[in-house]
């Protein structure tokens, strides 16, 4: 078997590796913190919020972060970002080794974290096209999904090992000391393109340009508004699945990451054997329904089981179907976006993303603490299908409204 090419290029190989490592450990650190949040508070809402506060950094920052990706040398600031991020995981250890860590400490520890991780993505992107070849860059975009993936399935693996063994404060010990590991492997690279007060100010200026370019243009305004509605019900799965998981089936540590597990492992499956399969035969929009459709008869099946084993299926499904419709809609936007607003575009639907998923994953925690775990995840099947089928009946709408203006200009011209 001939390894991805971008395997081939040593310092793309020394970072990929060290980012494994640490992503294993970031997975750790999630199923150890929703554990001990569980430990520590009688309430679900809590374990619900864990989710929004993760997400809400990436709702205020990554534009910023954007900026300065483009005013300032990344390698300084991935290596700002994870000296940030280890300092916060190591603080919660420092916390709970101290007996001093509660909810609230908890969930502001999570808030600190994700604004490391929304400081650090634009960087990333920005440094992997500079460190790799154009050859190269389609086999590392692959391997960072495989990454991800492979950390999804044992990080909670990992954690459900050690949490009963050696406790929480420990993973997130080994998730501080995973990010110093990448510190060391992230190279020295010189900051490429115009002046730093130049690029700052220019970047800052072009900012207004972009919402102008999406207000005019309809068709990437409707795809931006897509991907927000579609992360405002599948944030369900990360807000309410731990509630139920750990306050209704009352799951021990062990079997908590066993279930996450299995949704790595649909992910992983799905990337490798059927989404390709799927993608020769199907269209986009077709796709799409598939993979919502699908993740609300997961919401159906996770209202009904009473047993640990019966989650694993359903958790594959949902990994399965979240990476589909995903993938789906990064590629939809990917060949709608000119490449001369294709950076602002992204982090913009990044932004709306998260925001999408912040405003979700509180509304379905209230919902569950007002309605019930059980009742709220049949109202997110039934929400679900209806948004789903509503947004492609809109989409297919605007394109016929777009191609009956474009004729008529054209017979207008003639």
């Amino acid at each position: 078997m001939i390894p991805p090419s971008a395997l081939l290029n040593r310092t793309f190989r020394r970072i990929w590796l060290a980012s494994l490592v640490s992503g294993t450990a970031v997975a750790a650190h999630e199923t150890a913190a929703t554990w001990t949040m569980n430990l520590m508070s009688p309430s679900g809402l809590f374990i619900s919020l864990m989710a929004s506060l993760a997400s809400l950094p990436f709702f205020l920052f990554t534009l910023p972060a954007g900026a300065l990706a483009d005013a300032f040398n990344e390698v300084r600031i991935l290596r700002l970002a994870n000296l940030w991020l280890a300092g916060s995981a190591g603080t919660l250890a420092f916390l709970g080794w101290a007996g001093l860590l509660n909810p609230v400490l908890l969930l502001a520890g999570v808030f600190l974290l994700g604004v490391g991780f929304a400081t650090n993505a634009p960087a990333w992107a920005s440094l992997v096209p500079q460190v790799v070849t154009d050859k190269e860059l389609p086999s590392a975009s692959t391997l960072n999904g495989v990454q991800f993936n492979i950390t999804s399935i044992l990080g909670p693996a990992v954690a459900g090992l050690l949490l009963t063994r050696v406790g929480a404060p420990v993973v997130f010990a080994l998730n501080a000391a995973g990010f110093l590991l990448v510190f060391t492997a992230i190279p020295s690279l010189r900051k490429t393109g115009s002046g730093v007060s130049q690029t700052f100010v220019g970047f800052l200026r072009s900012i207004p340009s972009t919402f102008r370019y999406v207000g005019q243009a309809q068709h990437v305004g409707n795809i931006l508004a897509r991907n927000a509605l579609f992360s405002s019900f599948v944030v369900a799965i990360p807000a309410l699945a731990p509630v139920l998981l750990l306050k209704e089936l009352r799951l021990d540590a062990s079997s908590l990451g066993l279930v996450f597990a299995s949704m790595g492992v649909g992910s992983v499956i799905s990337a490798i054997f059927v989404i390709p399969w799927l993608r020769s035969r199907l269209a986009t929009d077709a796709l799409m329904i598939i993979a919502q459709v699908t993740l609300a008869g997961v919401y159906i099946l996770m209202a009904m089981v009473h047993h640990c084993l019966y989650c694993l299926v359903p958790m594959a499904l949902a990994g399965a179907s979240w990476t589909l419709a995903a993938s789906e809609l990064w590629v939809i936007a990917q060949r709608s976006i000119p490449n001369s607003l294709r950076g602002r575009i992204s982090a913009l639907m990044m932004v709306l993303s998260q925001g999408a998923m912040t405003l979700g994953g509180v509304v379905w925690g209230l919902s569950a603490q007002m309605t019930g775990i059980r009742v709220t995840l049949l109202a997110a099947a039934f929400l679900f299908v209806i948004a789903a089928f509503g947004s492609l009946l809109v989409s297919r709408t605007f394109e016929r409204h777009l191609l009956f203006r474009v004729k008529r200009h054209h017979l207008q011209a003639a």
